[in-house]
């Protein structure tokens, strides 16, 4: 049974349904990866998820870490299932949970599994196996993407430091036909890794900051549609995330030196975009904070740019959003409301 809002989380993780599994392994993982996680759930699984990260609280590091650990067997499992071994698969599974919840687990990863190598490193976004993969040896890398799509090679090629590059690709270029075992052999060691990584992440807690953080993260998409489904049910909880969420028109909580350290890093044609659906409030303190010439170009390019997609809008507000986020986090920007006394300077 679905746990209620703000009921503690049962202490025997056997009791632990689904949805709150699912929530403490994304509070495990952190925001950025839990943000695309969450773009690949349907609308009603996000909605779930989300109103269970944000009424988590305190989570006690062995539940985090069993849930961790069940996570990581289950991926285990669906290696050896893509390698055909499926009776080490379901002895795997049988020994970490009910018997019927394994069978059914089974089911579900025979169906969806590929028989490739590196298959649970296929479906991560290309940023997070960059990090995850960046620091490993040239034939190491180039053994893995030989196994990856093109177009996701290429954007994790494109990631690593030149002589890196360089040398993967003269390893890929003379890459014969390779030993299943070495495969088998790398791939447990990443897997390894993977499995330390995850277990880093002891005891944290949930709350609506956590969600906030992560909405932030989330694509615009994502994130509208979580926030109307929450609004439908608790139109209070919705209030809370926003009050913690930074978005477009809380710029105007930023101070004066911050707009303008702002301002050297964005084109006037992408201000003048993310500009047509402001408030004349918040355009009033972004042209205060440029010459009175550069402001009259901008909202001369606004008059002639005609009608635009919303989308185009939104996206290029976002670009900016994410442009005052960095160097706040640089120290660069100062934000009102945010962070305490000890914050002020003098």
């Amino acid at each position: 049974m679905p746990r209620k809002l703000h009921e503690k989380i049962p202490d025997d993780f056997k009791a632990l349904d689904g949805v709150t599994k699912s929530a403490i392994l994304l509070l495990a993982v952190g925001s950025e990866h839990a943000s695309s996680l969450l773009g690949h759930m349907s609308a009603d699984a996000v909605e779930m998820v989300t109103r269970e990260l944000a009424s988590l609280g305190r989570v006690p590091h062995h539940l985090t870490t069993q849930v961790i650990e069940e996570f990581y067997n289950i991926s285990i499992a669906n290696q050896y299932m893509a390698e055909g071994d499926l009776e080490y698969a379901k002895s795997l599974l049988n020994d970490v949970m009910d018997p019927k919840q394994a069978e059914r687990i089974l089911q579900q990863i025979q169906t969806q599994v590929q028989k490739t190598p590196f298959s649970f490193l296929q479906r991560a976004e290309s940023d997070s196996l960059l990090t995850f993969i960046q620091d490993e040896h040239p034939q190491t890398i180039s053994l893995i993407l030989c196994h990856l799509p093109h177009h996701k090679a290429a954007e994790v090629l494109a990631g690593l430091p030149v002589q890196k590059q360089i040398e993967v690709i003269k390893r890929v270029a003379n890459m014969e036909q390779t030993n299943p075992e070495v495969i088998r052999e790398v791939e447990r060691g990443l897997e390894s890794r993977l499995s330390n990584m995850l277990s880093q992440s002891m005891e944290k807690a949930g709350g609506v900051d956590t969600v906030a953080e992560v909405l932030n993260l989330a694509d615009r998409a994502t994130e509208k549609t979580i926030m109307e489904g929450l609004e439908a049910e608790d139109p209070d909880l919705v209030e809370s995330i926003r009050r913690l969420m930074f978005v477009f028109e809380d710029i105007l909580m930023v101070n004066d030196k911050g707009i303008q350290a702002v301002l050297k890093e964005i084109e006037n044609d992408e201000l003048g975009l993310a500009l047509k659906t402001a408030s004349d409030e918040l355009r009033d303190k972004i042209f205060g904070n440029m010459s009175a010439r550069a402001g009259e170009m901008i909202k001369e390019d606004m008059e002639f740019m005609g009608p635009v997609k919303v989308s185009d809008v939104e996206a290029a507000q976002q670009r900016i959003v994410d442009v005052v986020r960095r160097l706040e986090e640089a120290g660069d920007v100062m934000i009102e409301g945010r962070g305490g006394e000890s914050d002020l300077v003098v």
